[in-house]
């Protein structure tokens, strides 16, 4: 099972409109905290730096489950 923990930019108020975060030995994983249960994407390690690099264009969770699909 993964440990997952919400983005430090959620900040204060609604903690639920964030993105998660899990890490394992071989991969990191997203997802949107309003939907757990929901797809997550997941990437080998060295791909999530340009991934994150990517995404920095969008600015809410909103935008982040439109680019995820």
């Amino acid at each position: 099972m993964e440990n997952w923990r919400k983005s430090s930019y959620s900040g204060d108020g609604d903690g639920d409109n964030c993105v998660e975060i899990a890490n394992a030995p071989a991969h990191i994983a997203i997802r949107d905290s309003k939907a757990p249960a929901s797809r997550t994407l997941t990437f080998p390690k060295e791909a999530f730096a340009p991934f994150l690099a990517t995404v920095r264009n969008y600015s809410t969770v909103t935008d982040f489950a439109r680019f995820r699909g």
